[in-house]
């Protein structure tokens, strides 16, 4: 499939390679600086920390996984949107979920996290708007899964595992998803007519 024009998407891809290779193969203490830290936030004011995290990986799978998963939904989401349209999405959603994440992590300023997984899923739920029927295929499940229940159980699964612990920001997910389905309802409140017709 011929991936529609998408320089947005593209430049996100680009910005998040570059310093997530830099962190990952030539300063391992450069994460340090930017990523997502409560502490950080809380007692330093280092509040550019929300945004410069979603640029950073963990590991090489993480960074593939979530540029993989950009490149797939963001070019539609872009094409309906527009560049502008969609970098709303995207960084309203990084906004979204640093909020979250610091609110549901106050009491632990040691809480600590990257990636940019917060602005994909403001991404994918907003195509999950988009397009409710369309099938969405996830590891290890044999069938394609309706975008919009997709969207409705990525969103459950997020929120009741904040908390939990673990390597995953679930928090952090939730917060993404929640204001992609509010930005995009914001820019095209049709879509919610159409998704009942």
């Amino acid at each position: 499939m011929q991936l529609p024009g998408a320089p947005a998407v593209y430049a996100l891809i680009i910005a998040n390679i570059i310093p997530s290779i830099y962190a990952l193969s030539i300063d391992r203490g450069f994460v340090g600086g930017y990523a997502f830290n409560v502490g950080a936030l809380a007692h330093r004011g280092q509040h550019y920390r929300v945004f410069t995290s979603s640029f950073l990986h963990g590991d090489y799978f993480h960074l593939a996984f979530n540029m993989m998963t950009l490149l797939f939904f963001g070019p539609e989401v872009e094409k309906l949107l527009g560049a502008d349209g969609f970098l709303v999405v995207y960084f309203g959603a990084i906004l979204a979920s640093g909020i979250v994440s610091f609110y549901a992590n106050r009491n632990d300023p040691t809480y600590t996290s990257v990636g940019a997984s917060d602005g994909v899923s403001g991404v994918i739920l907003a195509y999950c708007l988009f397009y409710p029927l369309d099938k969405i295929y996830f590891m290890f499940v044999p069938f394609g899964i309706p975008a919009i229940i997709y969207g409705v159980l990525f969103m459950a699964i997020s929120a009741s595992m904040m908390g939990g612990g673990g390597r995953i920001a679930h928090e952090g997910h939730l917060g993404g998803a929640i204001a992609g389905v509010i930005l995009t309802l914001m820019m095209r409140p049709e879509i919610i007519t159409q998704i009942f017709s």
